[in-house]
């Protein structure tokens, strides 16, 4: 691990809302949202009043009636998250982006041109500010998972540089939240066996924690607690798989639900998987329910798969096993896809034609053939006319409309 602090991740404050705030300055200090059905984006003066993206939009009026709704200016925002990490590698070649909005970067090599961390960091945020119109928060620190933290203690629009010998101080003050990996449902689980925060989850016994999370979350958490983070930036991976989710509000977990948004998800996943030519083995979906505890289930097929429909139905038979282990839960409010083990290339073996029961769900079978030629159609004709020009069913499109597929896409990284 290093002995200085040079890891920055930049982080731009409110994204999405900020945006709309600088292209319409009458939207300046208004508590704003990106979306219509549901929040895509708040802005800071929104979240004070409890509006959070992901929230339907009929409750985000509640929390807020002076909640003013924008639609979403999906070029801007790329362009402008683009430029932003621009000037990220006007410092550095070392810089890891990970989303639209945020980046790490690795100053250690570079502070003979242009000062100290904190001085380069300062440097950041004054010409995103001044080139851009837009506050971006900055944390600093040796490792990635502490330098992506202090970057959150310091929004909005701050700076924070955690120097090494003060590190454990600040970090076990803080609300487990903060931390990666630990979302609404492991923050709960958490809560209770008494851990509010991360000084108490390290303080917390090994055991205690494999019980509660599982093995692998467990010992992550708590090496996290005490920043022993090894992990280094990567400047030019490629991902290991793809996915795709699907905010519902509260919804019923019925097929009428269920059934058009998991062709829609799949639709999303497996036209990037063919459009890279990485088919993939293992299907996973994640189920998430009323009280925002989920659920995982995966399979790993015998041959990589990159066809919507054969997806969207292992998807299905999975999230059918999810809901018959949990039958007191009714509601759902999250649905997700991902296709992971992926392969660059894969040879396809052709199936004997043998009247297998799964034969629509085999790729080297001729009905497996003639699906995945149905969905080279579709992407020949969306790349010609556009995605909307053609879909898997009415049904399937409308289950989209609530979050535009621009901010999807915004969102989802490349392969």
């Amino acid at each position: 691990m290093e002995t200085t602090a040079t890891i920055l991740h930049a982080d731009l404050d409110a994204f999405y809302a900020s945006v709309e705030q600088l292209l319409d300055p009458s939207l300046r200090g208004k508590p704003i949202a990106v979306g219509g059905g549901v929040v895509l984006a708040a802005s800071y003066e929104a979240r004070a009043f409890g509006v959070r993206g992901g929230m339907p939009g009929r409750k985000a009026r509640e929390l807020c009636p002076q909640l003013i709704f924008v639609g979403g200016n999906f070029s801007h925002y790329q362009r402008l998250g683009d430029a932003a990490i621009k000037v990220l590698d006007d410092f550095t070649p070392v810089v890891e982006r990970i989303s639209i909005d945020e980046a790490f970067a690795d100053v250690a090599g570079c502070t003979h041109l242009f000062g100290q961390p904190r001085d380069i960091a300062t440097a950041i945020r004054h010409r995103v500010r001044a080139e851009l119109g837009l506050p971006i928060s900055i944390g600093v620190a040796r490792t990635k998972h502490l330098a992506k933290i202090a970057s959150q203690v310091a929004k909005p629009d701050g700076l924070v540089v955690v120097d090494p010998g003060t590190e454990l101080d600040f970090l076990h003050d803080l609300p487990v939240s903060l931390m990666w990996g630990v979302g609404p449902a492991t923050k709960s689980r958490l809560a209770e066996i008494g851990i509010q925060t991360i000084g108490e989850l390290a303080r917390t016994h090994s055991g205690a924690l494999t019980r509660l999370l599982g093995p692998a979350a467990g010992e992550k958490l708590a090496a996290l607690a005490w920043n022993r983070d090894p992990r280094k930036l990567e400047t030019r991976r490629r991902a290991h798989s793809a996915g795709a989710q699907s905010a519902l509000g509260q919804k019923p977990a019925v097929a009428r639900v269920i059934v058009p948004t998991l062709l829609h998800l799949a639709d999303r996943v497996a036209s990037r998987l063919r459009a890279k030519a990485r088919p993939g083995r293992t299907v996973t979906v994640r189920v998430r329910f009323a009280d925002l505890s989920a659920v995982t289930r995966s399979i790993t097929l015998d041959q990589p798969i990159s066809a919507t429909t054969m997806l969207a139905e292992i998807a299905g038979d999975l999230v059918r096993g999810v809901l018959a282990d949990h039958p007191r839960e009714k509601t759902i409010s999250l649905l997700a896809i991902s296709v992971s083990h992926l392969e660059e290339s894969a040879e396809l073996q052709l199936d004997l034609p043998l009247g297998l029961a799964d034969e629509k769900r085999r790729p080297g079978s001729k009905k497996g053939l003639a699906r995945f030629g149905a969905d080279r159609a579709i992407d020949k004709i969306r790349e010609r006319f556009g995605k909307q020009a053609v879909g898997y069913g009415t049904v399937a499109l409308e289950a989209a409309r609530s979050v535009p597929d621009e901010f999807r896409e915004l969102a989802e990284k490349e392969l």
